[in-house]
């Protein structure tokens, strides 16, 4: 079995947690004795089983796959999707379905709809965003599997050790991680919060403010920009009184995955993933713009912290490139 690893974005243009799992499961496949390449997009004599295309493929992809005698196993991360309200959600699903029924093909391949029946199969990270393919973009049943992200060893089997009193965020300084509006409810709350993380661009007008804020604020707000080793990051969350993130929208955070594997108690935002990942066993805080609302949130987890039992472990990454082999054995029949 030999699978091509294909993506639409260059690891050079953007850093975040799809980068990260895409390498992990690579390595993971390759230590169970799967050979991994990724696609040489130069190379018009590289050859493979399956290509794993990560993100949205192009309208001609899976026709093209197809002809070289190849099958495509497509995952996709759902995470704005998921965090739309339920109005927004029956709306798009309907305009799909009509769409789909009354548009001709040459319409609808523009859009990128009819590559949801043409994969060999479709992964999602959690039951949440399997169930938005199979509802909204009617992918068949059949070809969806749920694989989870999943959380290096480093995380895993730390000693315990006593807890400071900060709650703990790893993540970019960007708009959708609501760090911002996070840093602003944490000084208001008077909770001592430190934010681990990077921007894109330190010219951004949403990380000036948001270092503006760390400015303002020193006793409350730590802020750490440094490239932290996983042991490290291991250590930080063993040691942080709770790991909190209030982001707009995710698909799966590994940050909250390595937290939980560290056993930090949780604060993640009300949304569907959080629900589907930890259940009932972390707390919640309302994506809402009232500042009062999250301090709120903050300063009842922060004072409830300690007593709060460990999330569930998550997967690892070895158990993850299981689920991917069994998924490309399925597609190869068995082979």
């Amino acid at each position: 079995m030999k699978v091509l690893f294909d993506h639409y974005l260059p690891f050079a243009l953007a850093h975040g947690g799809e980068q990260i799992q895409i390498e992990q499961t690579k390595s993971s496949l390759e230590r169970l004795g799967v050979e991994v390449e990724f696609l040489r997009w130069w190379d018009a004599s590289q050859r493979g089983d399956i290509i794993h295309y990560f993100g949205p493929p192009a309208a001609a992809y899976s026709g093209l796959v197809q002809q070289k005698g190849m099958k495509l196993v497509v995952s996709r991360l759902m995470g704005s999707l998921g965090a739309r309200p339920a109005w927004k959600r029956a709306l798009q699903k309907c305009a799909i379905g009509a769409a789909l029924r009354t548009l001709p093909e040459s319409v609808i391949s523009r859009t990128g709809w009819a590559e949801w029946k043409t994969a060999d199969a479709y992964v999602a990270v959690t039951t949440w965003e399997a169930e938005l393919m199979t509802d909204i973009f009617q992918a068949p049943r059949g070809r969806v599997h749920v694989v989870p992200n999943g959380v290096s060893d480093f995380f895993f089997g730390q000693p315990p050790e006593p807890r400071n009193e900060w709650l703990v965020t790893t993540a970019s300084i960007l708009p959708v991680k609501r760090l911002v509006e996070t840093a602003e409810a944490a000084a208001v709350a008077q909770t001592p919060y430190w934010i681990i993380g990077r921007p894109f661009s330190e010219a951004d007008a949403y990380y000036r403010k948001f270092a503006a804020l760390c400015r303002q604020h020193p006793k409350i707000l730590r802020y750490d920009n440094s490239m932290h080793p996983q042991n490290e990051l291991a250590r930080f969350y063993r040691q942080a009184r709770g790991f909190v993130l209030l982001s707009r929208w995710e698909t799966q955070s590994l940050s909250a995955l390595e937290a939980a594997a560290c056993e930090c108690p949780l604060l993640l935002s009300d949304l569907p993933w959080a629900h589907a990942t930890f259940g009932g066993a972390v707390r919640f805080c309302p994506v809402t713009k009232s500042t009062g609302t999250t301090a709120g949130a903050l300063r009842e987890f922060y004072d409830a912290a300690p007593l709060l039992k460990p999330p569930p472990k998550p997967a690892t990454w070895m158990e993850v490139a299981q689920k991917f082999q069994n998924v490309y054995k399925a597609v190869l029949g068995g082979k």
